[in-house]
């Protein structure tokens, strides 16, 4: 079996604009629990620790029934709100506060899934909460054809975390709103039209974006053609893959044998990205998509100097290179601001959402003067880009993030949670793998370790649900939903990830008692 040579070092350096070490005293707030336990605790169990308390009391839900919501959802809300619906029996979540949520009966849960890593400095945040109030008692919109403080204030700001050339910033109002934007400038940049993608991505749901994205099940059959996917560089669940290839404090429990200072699974995978190249492309391509860790496939990571030799290669044949950072970016991955960073790579576009603005409905594209003159062409015009209420918001979630050390959070306590998953993973057959930076985390279930069989649908149904039932929520991806993902809030505790990592290690004895 080919695979990577050993390469890792200590915990990197926290990334742009950041502390460049952590200071563990000023993260201690993260990892105390305080304040009175709030009412109704989710789950009680003999074997569990209790529930980490908080000091936050909710407002008690006096809205419309759990019947009523349901009937409307069912009659009224477009199809795919009931197919996503996770449970089977729904959690009505009525208020939330960093990281925690309450149901509609009072219930407390613990979670673990931040919205899919939007959340990201935690539910109504109260510094956030209180500039987003100050900005809507003064203007709540305009065009940006006139100019108002707050979307120039956070075009600055934003522009200051990225690296030399890329300062000019694109404002939108999603993640697959602005990796369409970045489709479009790119193709007119370069003068060419096909584009490349990782198989297992998820990059969108608009018909342009939906052929970038490489997993089947966000996928119709209408015509959206110029986009191919290339095998996604899986050391885990793909052919070749070894003990030291991820730059995560977890490796894989595949054996490596390569010679120092080379690395066989990249070699392999890049020479099926050549492969791609010579068979399914034209001799010229507009651009290149990657997530530094991919979402929705659950944080898959590449080998160390994949992203560095792919960008190399699609810089040959005419074409830009996009980092697609709507999960990975504003400090999620620890180590760095930017997932890229982490590959050490310089990207021509980078997109970002989800984390943005911390849930307020916001995206952003960032890219060189080059590519932004060649794109101006044209009239670009966006009516809610630059909205002064996202604008402020979005602003003050940079505050948050450096004031609050929330990026050093996500390194001292996303580390703590991958290791100590590892150990799970160690203790329970059917974890294969578990794999991320900082708090972009993966767990992919199987049904054993030697098949590498994706776990049912069923069985990760069953612990998923139980999970919840305890008071955590997490979140399920992967190409074949065999995946947990574990995106939570950045503000989260060790006390929090105790709590999680007792509840999952007792959901999943559950399942193997059960089965």
């Amino acid at each position: 079996m080919l695979k990577a040579v050993p390469r890792l070092t200590s915990v990197p350096h926290v990334g742009s604009r950041m502390s460049k070490t952590c200071n563990l005293a000023a993260l201690a707030k993260f990892h105390r629990a305080s304040g009175a336990a709030c009412q109704k605790a989710a789950h009680k169990s003999h074997d569990l620790p209790p529930m980490p308390p908080c000091d936050f009391k909710p407002l008690k839900h006096q809205g419309m029934s759990k019947q009523q919501m349901m009937e409307i959802r069912q009659l009224n809300c477009q199809p795919m709100t009931m197919k996503v619906t996770y449970y089977k029996s729904p959690v009505f979540i009525h208020q939330g506060h960093m990281q925690w949520l309450w149901d509609t009966d009072g219930k407390r849960y613990l979670d673990f899934f931040a919205g899919v890593a939007t959340v990201s400095v935690g539910h109504c945040n109260p510094k956030v909460t209180a500039v987003a109030v100050a900005q809507m008692k003064r203007l709540w919109h305009t065009t940006c054809i006139y100019v108002t403080p707050p979307l120039q204030e956070y075009c600055e700001k934003l522009a200051s975390l990225l690296p030399d050339p890329l300062k000019v910033v694109y404002l939108t109002n999603s993640g697959s709103e602005a990796n369409d934007l970045a489709m479009l400038m790119a193709r007119l940049h370069t003068g060419n039209h096909d584009m490349i993608s990782l198989r297992g991505s998820y990059h969108g749901g608009s018909q342009q974006t939906m052929a970038l994205t490489s997993n089947s099940a966000f996928k119709y059959p209408v015509a959206n053609g110029g986009c191919t996917a290339t095998m996604c560089p899986d050391v885990f669940r793909g052919p070749w893959g070894g003990s030291h290839c991820r730059d995560s404090p977890v490796q894989t429990i595949r054996t490596c044998d390569c010679p120092q200072g080379q690395c066989m699974a990249n070699d392999k995978y890049i020479g099926q990205l050549d492969e791609t190249f010579a068979t399914s492309l034209p001799s010229r391509v507009a651009g290149f998509f990657a997530e530094p860790i991919q979402g929705m496939g659950a944080a898959v990571q590449y080998p160390k100097d994949y992203l560095k030799q792919a960008y190399q290669r699609v810089r040959e044949r005419g074409g830009v290179c996009i980092a697609d950072e709507v999960q990975t970016g504003f400090g999620r991955t620890g180590s760095h601001f930017w997932g890229f960073q982490g590959h050490e790579v310089m990207p021509d576009i980078v997109t970002m959402a989800k984390g943005i603005a911390g849930g307020f409905p916001m995206g952003a594209l960032v890219t060189t003067p080059e590519i932004a003159a060649a794109f101006s062409k044209g009239a670009h015009f966006n009516t809610y880009g630059g909205n002064p209420m996202a604008c402020s918001i979005a602003s003050s979630v940079l505050d948050v993030i450096k004031e609050d050390g929330t990026q050093q959070n996500s390194l001292v306590v996303g580390t703590y949670l991958l290791t100590e998953l590892a150990k799970l993973r160690d203790k329970h057959e059917i974890i294969g793998d578990v794999r991320g930076k900082g708090l972009q985390i993966g767990v992919e279930m199987v049904e054993d370790k030697v098949s590498r069989t994706p776990l049912s649908l069923a069985a990760m149904n069953n612990i998923f649900e139980d999970t919840k039932d305890m008071g955590v929520l997490i979140g399920k991806g992967g190409v074949y939903g065999q995946s947990f993902r574990v995106q939570p809030p950045m503000c989260i505790t060790k006390d929090d990830a105790d709590y999680f990592l007792a509840v999952f290690d007792r959901s999943i004895q559950n399942y193997m008692d059960r089965r």
